[in-house]
């Protein structure tokens, strides 16, 4: 998972702190994995309000997920690893 650290900084959030509640977050929610956050340089899209994050998932699909600062750690995991969906067979 990456985040823009330009578009953190931009939004007077740091970087660091978005990438380790996203980790905390993550780790809570699945022990034992191992989660990698990377800031990164600019994505190429610039939101005014809103910080860019790429997920190898969003990045397969040509997509960027653009997220409010103050959204929920919990809410921000939600948005950028969505529950894999179960087969009901």
């Amino acid at each position: 998972m990456v985040v823009c650290a330009k578009c953190a900084k931009r939004q007077g959030v740091r970087a660091k702190a978005v990438r380790g509640d996203i980790k905390r977050e993550l780790k809570r929610g699945q022990p034992g994995r191992k989660v990698r956050v990377v800031e990164t340089g600019c994505l190429g899209l610039c939101p005014k309000r809103s910080l860019t994050f790429a997920t190898t998932a969003s990045l397969r699909a040509g997509r960027l997920i653009v997220i409010d600062p103050a959204t929920a750690p919990d809410a921000l995991v939600q948005a950028l690893v969505p529950p894999a969906s179960v087969d009901p067979a």
